[in-house]
């Protein structure tokens, strides 16, 4: 055994250097980014290329070079032309407090492997539970990703509602939730993990501006019942992926009431407006949910993955996973709230409590609010700018900072003009100025825009519809 190499690796005064000159590298990063020194929020490269030229790097690349090509070769989320995904541009200290978590690696399975960030996950979720609308006997965790909070809240309501127990005996029973059509793919693919297959996948039609048609909730669950199908969870949007649109919160809400259906909100992405006073109004009726999902690195600024999931009965985090692995879980109720492990999907976990904490007590919850504010103005105002080009087409008038659009040419049918969107965004993309992505509504293909940098301006916003424009012609 190379003993000196593993003293090599651990060499403090290695990465005290290296740090230094990440920091400073990072640093010059954001400032050209941020400030558009650099033209380009993309530098598109074919995979096969890309693919190459890392196998060619481990071979023979400069090892100094490392950090600074991974930096170059990525997608400048940080840039106010990044306007795709719902990926937040990080707040700079986040950086820092990632890098923590990676350093200390306390998985916080149990309370002795997680002390401070299980303190802290408990600070941060009571106050979550507060902005939402829950009372006192509320409570909730951190775990890795919408998708898996979202999987976690139907496991337990598959649980809480259902009178056999599922998780430890199965189920002959077919049994099924209730969604939007346009709900995102996450839900799906919950759904088919639990066993309750397409059948058991109850998709609500959507009303001409993509939100749940709670007017067919009724006949829906009727036809269910017909064939068979035990409902036990209904879900609402908040928003929709693909459009931004918001769900109506309050009309599910009565309905899962009446039906004594499990009530869960999907607020991955516009969850974070509890704390915009000019637009939690989107999300009335929440606080009659019983579980809420909410990504932090969507719209509050941290780095993937960390999504917060919030009962409205803090008893609830506790009875999803049934099960007991006596090396490390006690079943004494004062732990309950410190022991992750009993409570999340993973059992090694990240101490991503600190991002969320770090933030709130930098800058306060205001934060979260300017922040939210601002990039829904941005999406509204998109939407004027849109509707005042005559070469352009909106999907539907945005509700959130998600705009969708396309480019109108008269003299095209249907499927030309659908055609002609994929080459404009395929031809953005790899010109590289802007980053947008796209998506298909109804079997129309439109371009899609997500406001996500606060620097991000209205002339950006022309600029884009100009350069689109030039295409259009060219492509």
């Amino acid at each position: 055994m190379d003993k000196a190499l593993l003293h090599k690796v651990y060499d403090t005064e290695t990465f005290r250097k290296k740090g230094h000159e990440l920091i400073d590298q990072l640093a010059d990063h954001l400032d050209t980014k941020l400030q558009e020194k650099s033209g380009h929020a993309i530098h598109w490269n074919e995979p096969e290329d890309e693919l190459s030229f890392w196998q060619n790097f481990l071979e023979s690349g400069n090892q100094e070079h490392l950090f600074s090509e991974i930096t170059k070769r990525t997608t400048y989320i940080h840039h106010p032309h990044y306007i795709g995904h719902q990926v937040t541009p990080t707040a700079p200290i986040t950086a820092l407090t990632g890098m923590i978590s990676a350093m200390m690696n306390n998985g916080m399975a149990v309370y002795e492997m997680g002390m401070s960030s299980s303190a802290i996950e408990r600070v941060v979720t009571d106050l979550l539970c507060k902005k939402i609308g829950f009372d006192t006997s509320s409570g909730g965790f951190i775990t890795s990703g919408g998708t898996l909070a979202n999987l976690t809240a139907l496991l337990t309501a598959r649980k809480v509602i259902l009178k056999q127990d599922v998780w430890n005996q199965g189920s002959k029973q077919q049994l099924g939730i209730m969604v939007s059509e346009e709900a995102h793919y996450c839900v799906d693919r919950a759904a088919k993990i639990m066993g309750l297959g397409a059948q058991g996948i109850i998709k609500i039609p959507t009303t001409t501006n993509y939100r749940m048609d709670t007017t067919l909730l009724e006949a829906h669950y009727e036809k269910a019942k017909e064939k068979g199908i035990q409902v036990f969870v209904i879900i609402g949007s908040a928003p929709s992926t693909a459009t931004g649109m918001f769900d109506d919160l309050q009309a599910i809400a009565d309905f899962a009431k009446t039906k004594k259906l499990w009530f869960h909100v999907d607020g991955a992405h516009g969850g974070a407006a509890i704390f915009s006073p000019k637009y939690k109004t989107l999300l009335q009726g929440i606080e009659q949910a019983d579980s809420v999902v909410i990504d932090g690195h969507k719209m509050m600024m941290m780095p993937a993955l960390t999504t917060a999931l919030l009962y409205k009965k803090s008893a609830h985090t506790n009875v999803t996973f049934s099960q007991k692995a006596d090396y490390l879980l006690t079943e004494s109720e004062l732990e309950d709230w410190c022991n992750s492990g009993k409570k999340t999907f993973e059992c090694t976990k990240t101490m991503m409590s600190i991002h969320w904490f770090t933030l709130l007590k930098l800058y306060g919850e205001d934060v979260f609010d300017a922040y939210v504010t601002h990039l829904f103005d941005m999406g509204a105002r998109f939407g004027e700018i849109i509707n005042q080009h005559t070469k352009f087409e909106m999907a539907v008038t945005p509700m959130s900072n998600i705009v969708c659009f396309k480019y109108v040419d008269d003299s095209l049918s249907g499927e030309a003009q659908n055609k002609l969107n994929e080459h404009i965004r395929q031809a953005l993309l790899e010109d590289g100025e802007f980053y947008i992505v796209q998506t298909k509504l109804r079997g129309i293909h439109y371009l899609r825009v997500t406001v996500m940098n606060p620097f991000t301006t209205e002339t950006h916003f022309k600029n884009l519809l100009e350069k689109i424009s030039k295409l259009a012609v060219s492509v």
